[in-house]
């Protein structure tokens, strides 16, 4: 998939006309607390969903502002568009907004692996935003977590392979999943029968899925292969060795994963973690778990040591996938952008 970039991008305002596209979904909601937290200096706010959400209104900066209808014609005065919603809207819709004026900052996945779409995680390659795209994608919420543990450590000794598994929170499947999990405990509470719902395929309260989305025909599923093909455009690293194994558990919030790494050049443990402690937006802990990173947005790395061959670095990696994620990390390009005044 290609997206046209004849089309030049508008400058942004001071204070920008910003559409939310998916907005009463999970990510949809952090991203308008996330705004708010920030101080973004919203001009004018549209909020966009599906047609059960037409008219709800939703609270932000001291008034309510109503839901209104997804369609080309909501884009027209807008200068800034979140899609948190569909990816079959994004392939449809955010080409529409920017021939329209609009900047486009998309979360799902449709636009990621386009080679004229810059895919950013703004610690990381943020200076891509220079050239003014007028669509940026946002990683997935598993991919944007690890590279931010991977880069520190690329930048200080480079990267020969890499190993992950991720034990990935209900919440990213989304409301769905959310909803999922939480009927499925209360059935389990109940001593009820616990129904599998179509989101995970199988029941996920008391249990680990090792599925994440769906499975391909060479067996690989396609959350495994968005983290693979992200990580290496991220990291600028085509080549890279990385091994993926995606799993799905019974937790709310925050996506988890174990790492194996081996570097070009030598790099003890504690070198690495004082590099991944100085890079902004990560912080050391001894052994970080998913309740202690739900509502932040710092991706925590801790059990950092050798392999016990005695090769390669092993750690632990946790991070809000609705947060840094998801929301904060769109909010963080869109500030980018705003600083550069287009």
């Amino acid at each position: 998939m290609e997206f046209d970039r004849t089309q030049d991008a508008r400058a942004l305002p001071d204070r920008p006309v910003v559409a939310v596209v998916g907005a009463t979904g999970l990510v949809g909601e952090t991203l308008l607390t996330v705004l708010a937290e920030r101080e973004f200096p919203v001009g004018a706010l549209v909020l966009l969903a599906s047609e059960g959400s037409i008219g709800r209104r939703i609270a932000f900066g001291g008034t309510e502002v109503a839901v209104r209808r997804t369609e080309p014609a909501a884009f027209d005065g807008v200068d800034l568009v979140f899609f948190a919603a569909t990816g079959a809207l994004s392939r449809t819709l955010a080409p529409e907004a920017v021939r329209r004026g609009a900047r486009v900052i998309d979360k799902s996945a449709s636009w990621r692996l386009a080679p004229d779409v810059p895919l950013v995680v703004p610690e990381i390659n943020g200076a891509l935003l220079d050239a003014g795209a007028a669509l940026v994608a946002c990683p997935n919420c598993t991919t944007i977590g690890l590279v931010m543990a991977l880069e520190p450590i690329r930048r200080a000794a480079g990267l020969r392979r890499v190993v992950v598994t991720t034990m990935q929170a209900a919440s990213g499947a989304g409301s769905a999943g959310s909803d999922a999990l939480a009927r499925e405990e209360r059935a389990v509470f109940a001593g009820a029968e616990c129904v599998a719902s179509d989101t995970f395929g199988a029941v996920l309260a008391r249990n680990v899925i090792p599925v994440c989305d769906r499975l391909e025909a060479d067996g690989a599923s396609t959350e495994e292969r968005k983290l693979v093909l992200e990580t290496r455009k991220i990291l600028g690293l085509a080549d890279l060795e990385l091994a993926a194994t995606c799993a799905r558990v019974p937790v709310p919030i925050g996506h988890s994963a174990s790492v194996w790494l081996e570097t070009e050049t030598p790099l003890s443990p504690a070198a690495a973690e004082a590099a991944l402690d100085a890079f902004p937006g990560v912080r050391v802990a001894p052994a970080p778990t998913a309740a202690d990173v739900a509502g932040s947005d710092d991706v925590l790395v801790g059990r950092v040591r050798r392999g016990l061959d005695g090769v390669g670095l092993q750690f632990w990696q946790v991070a809000d996938n609705l947060r840094k994620g998801a929301a904060t990390n769109a909010v963080q390009i869109a500030a980018r952008l705003l600083a550069q005044g287009g």
